[in-house]
C-alpha cells in the first residue's frame, strides 16, 4: 500500500495543469519571501537559505544564464513568429522562475526593513550587539583551523581582516556618503551574499556604512505605497525610487562583476578565497562594536541589554548552524591542491 506521503505526492500529480503551476508559484515566491527574509538580516545570507530550500542550483543556473539572446530577439516581437522565439526564450532562461524569486525577495525587504529600520532608531546599541552576534557567530562557525597551515591562506586571512577592518573604520565615521555613486557601488559588492551562501548582503551593506540609510529608504517605500493609494503623490517618492532603482541597476551589473569574480576565485583558490571571506567578517566587527560604543548611554540602556542582544544574534546562527550541519557550502574541498 502507498504510504501517506506517496498518497499527497500522487495527489498533487493529479492536480490539473494550471492549478499545479499556480502552487509552484506560490512555493517560489514564498522561498524567495524566506530568502529576502535572510538578506535584510547582517550575518545571514539568503544564499544559504535559498541551498537549505532546495532552489540554490536552479537559482544560480538562472542567474548565469541570462544572456543577451533575449534583446536581439525583441526586434522581431512585431512579428508572431518573433514572439513565440521571444517566449520560448525567456522561459527556456527561467525568467518566470527568477522574476517570482525576486517578487518575494522585495516583499520581504520592503516588509522588514520597516520594522528593522524603526528598531535601530528605537534601540540603535541593542540592534548593533544583535549585529554583532550574528556576523561574530557567523565567522565562528565557518572558521577552520586548516587555513593556518598554508601561507597563501594565512596571508588572505590577514588581507580580508585588515580590509574590513579599515573600510569599517571608515564607515563608523560616516566617511563614506549617501549618494547614488556609492549606493550603486554598495549594491554591486552586496549582491554577492545574494548568490554564494555564507556570505550576507547586509552584512556587506553594513560594513560599507550603507545598512541604515537604505533600510530606511525601502522603509520609506511601504509609507509611499500607502500614501499613493489613498490617492495622493508623496513628497520624496521620486528621491527614493531612484535610489531604489540605482540600488537595482548596481546589483544587477555587479552579479555580473562582482559575484561573478568571487565563484571564479572559489572555484580557484577555495581555500584562500573562503579565509579572505571569513576573516572579512572578523574585521568588519570593528563597525557593529564603534556603533555600539557611540550609540548605548548606561544611564538609558543597561549594560546587560547590550550583551544579551548580542548573545541572542549568536544563539541563531549557532542554532541555525546546529540544524543545517549537513548542506555543503563548497568549503569542504577548500583544502584540496590549489592551482
Amino acid at each position: 500500500m502507498p504510504t501517506q506521503d506517496e498518497e499527497g505526492v500522487e495527489d498533487r500529480a493529479r492536480l490539473p495543469g494550471h492549478l499545479q503551476e499556480r502552487r509552484e508559484t506560490v512555493a517560489v515566491y514564498l522561498k524567495g519571501f524566506a530568502m529576502g527574509s535572510a538578506a535584510t538580516v547582517p550575518g545571514v545570507s539568503g544564499g544559504t537559505i535559498a541551498l537549505i530550500l532546495g532552489i540554490y542550483d536552479r537559482f544560480i543556473r538562472a542567474l548565469t544564464g541570462i544572456d543577451g539572446r533575449l534583446a536581439r530577439l525583441t526586434t522581431d516581437l512585431h512579428r508572431a513568429e518573433g514572439r513565440e522565439q521571444f517566449r520560448v526564450a525567456v522561459h527556456e532562461q527561467d525568467l518566470p522562475f527568477l522574476f517570482v524569486l525576486f517578487a518575494g525577495v522585495g516583499t520581504a525587504v520592503l516588509t522588514l526593513a520597516r520594522v528593522i529600520s524603526a528598531a535601530l532608531t528605537a534601540a540603535p546599541g541593542p540592534m548593533f550587539a544583535l549585529f554583532g552576534g550574528l556576523i561574530a557567530a557567523s565567522a565562528f562557525v565557518l572558521f577552520d583551523r586548516r587555513w593556518l597551515t598554508r601561507l597563501r591562506h594565512g596571508i588572505a586571512a590577514v588581507a580580508g581582516f585588515s580590509v574590513a577592518f579599515i573600510v569599517a573604520g571608515v564607515s563608523s565615521f560616516g566617511l563614506f556618503p549617501e549618494t547614488l555613486p556609492v549606493v550603486f557601488l554598495a549594491a554591486a559588492i552586496a549582491i554577492s551574499g545574494m548568490v554564494l551562501p555564507g556570505l550576507s548582503g547586509s552584512f556587506l551593506l553594513l560594513l560599507l556604512g550603507q545598512y541604515e540609510y537604505l533600510t530606511g529608504v525601502a522603509s520609506q517605500m511601504t509609507d509611499h505605497a500607502a500614501t499613493l493609494a489613498s490617492g495622493t503623490v508623496p513628497p520624496g517618492l521620486t528621491a527614493d525610487l531612484t535610489v531604489i532603482a540605482t540600488f537595482g541597476v548596481g546589483a544587477l551589473a555587479g552579479f555580473f562583476t562582482t559575484a561573478h569574480a568571487v565563484s571564479a576565485a572559489l572555484e580557484r583558490y577555495p581555500g584562500a578565497t573562503f579565509a579572505f571571506l571569513v576573516s572579512l567578517m572578523v574585521g568588519a566587527l570593528n563597525y557593529p562594536l564603534s556603533r555600539i560604543y557611540s550609540e548605548t548611554d548606561p544611564s538609558a540602556v543597561p549594560l546587560a541589554i547590550v550583551v544579551l542582544a548580542a548573545l541572542a544574534g549568536a544563539a541563531i546562527v549557532l542554532v541555525f548552524d546546529r540544524y543545517t550541519k549537513d548542506l555543503e557550502y563548497g568549503e569542504s574541498d577548500a583544502f584540496a591542491d590549489e592551482r
